[in-house]
This record gives C-alpha cells, structure tokens and sequence, in this order.
C-alpha cells in the first residue's frame, strides 16, 4: 500500500506557502496535517470546488504520472492547469508495492487519445483501438480494458463517470475490484453513488471539514440522490424556493 503525506525535505510542517489556492482547501490543509494512509481502493467524494480533483491531481503526479493522464513515461501537455500541490507531497510505497501507475481523468481524456494514437505501441506488440472513432464512454472502456491496466500498479482515476452510462458505470466498477483483486490501488475521485459503491472501498467525504471517513448511505451524494429519485418535482422546489 502507498501512504501520501507532506514531503520532510521540502521544509517543516508549516513552511512554505499558506495563502490561496490549493493552500487554502479544507481538503489539502487536513491533507498536509494529517497524511493520507491510502487503502486497495480509495475513493474521494465531494462536490465541485471542495478539491477532490486537485488532492488526485497533485497525488498523480507526485507519483511521477502526466497531470493530463498517461503513465509515468506520458510526457504530452497542451495547458499547464496543475496546483504546485504536487511539489510539497511524497508518495511511500509499502514493501513490494508495483511502480507501475496510470492517471486518466475526464477532462483531458481527448488530449490522452491523441496521444496515444500518435505514439503507437513498438513493433510485435498488439495495436491499440482508435479511440477517436469511438464515443466519449466507449473510449473510456477502450482504454481501460486495455492490457495496461491487467498488470498490477497505482490507478489514479478523476471523475470517470463522465460520459458513462448507468451500465458503463457499473462495468468500470466491477473492472476496478478485478483491479484490486489483481493486486493493484486504486484511487478515484467521483461524484456517481454507482463508482461510490464499488465493494471494499474506503470513502472520504471531501469538504470543508477536510477528510472525513464515511459509510457509502452516509454520503451526501447519495442522499441528495435517494431524495431526487423519490420525487424530482418536491426536491426541485427544496433546492430552488
């Protein structure tokens, strides 16, 4: 297993920057405080703005990953988006844990495509789909049913669900405990209750109290989503009157 935590060789707890963004998000704060002991699969939920995505971002590539996704060899970019997070962290691995990673995250994903299409694998090795003659979500499932992904590793995922359907969901989910099963971490950010429910996973809440351990039918999301469900109309008016 991998734990992240502030990296000592960078300065004491409490040096360096503190003001502004990333530095001023619950999350990273309780973050750099605390350390983060990370399980077979960890999935962060949260709603926008509460800094799920930076804590992965900043996670991935302090592991070595492409802040646009790929692997530790991924050396694409189109625009430098990404928190200095990153510079202040460590990743320890636990004894024999595979370096092998992978970070895919939605909203890069078309950049990711072309790049692989335009780097193709070497001679002997097994071609790769055209991921940009497919969807948005059966690229998505292209890409992780490929063989990368069979060998065990640290997957970095943010916001998968975007551009899946219920039943894409459900297929990346059971995708992921293979993964687990395999041997591999896994760690996703989310806003889906399906990818939230995944078997074995730890959750955290991310909010403005930071990091918070919760049971899945504690989280808000799937709250808000049960009481949507039961009547869109009322829970619409709650929202909005």
């Amino acid at each position: 297993m991998r734990r992240v935590e502030r990296d000592p060789g960078v300065g004491p707890a409490g040096s360096g920057p503190t003001d502004g963004w990333p530095w001023d998000i619950a999350a990273v704060a309780h973050l750099l405080e605390h350390g983060l002991d990370l399980g077979p699969l960890t999935v962060l939920v949260g709603h926008n703005g509460s800094g799920k995505s930076t804590l992965v971002e900043g996670i991935a590539l302090t592991y070595g990953l492409s802040p646009e996704g790929g692997g530790k060899g991924a050396r694409h970019t189109t625009r430098a988006s990404e928190s200095p997070l990153h510079d202040v962290l460590r990743v320890v691995p636990g004894a024999g844990a595979p370096r092998w990673g992978y970070f895919v995250r939605a909203e890069t994903m078309h950049g990711l495509f072309t790049y692989l299409e335009e780097n193709p694998r070497g001679a002997g090795l097994p071609e790769e789909p055209v991921f940009h003659d497919r969807s948005h979500g059966e690229a998505f499932l292209a890409l992780t049913y490929e063989r990368r992904f069979a060998k065990p590793g640290f997957y970095v995922f943010d916001e998968p669900e975007a551009g899946l359907s219920f039943t894409s969901q459900m297929m990346f989910v059971e995708q992921v405990e293979g993964m687990v099963e395999n041997g591999s971490q896994v760690l996703i950010a989310t806003h889906s209750p399906v990818i939230a429910a995944a078997r074995g996973a730890t959750l955290l809440e991310v909010d403005d109290e930071g990091l918070t351990p919760t049971r899945w039918e504690d989280l808000t999301l799937v709250d808000q989503h049960r009481r949507f469900l039961e009547d869109p109309e009322a829970y619409r008016r709650r929202i909005w009157e």
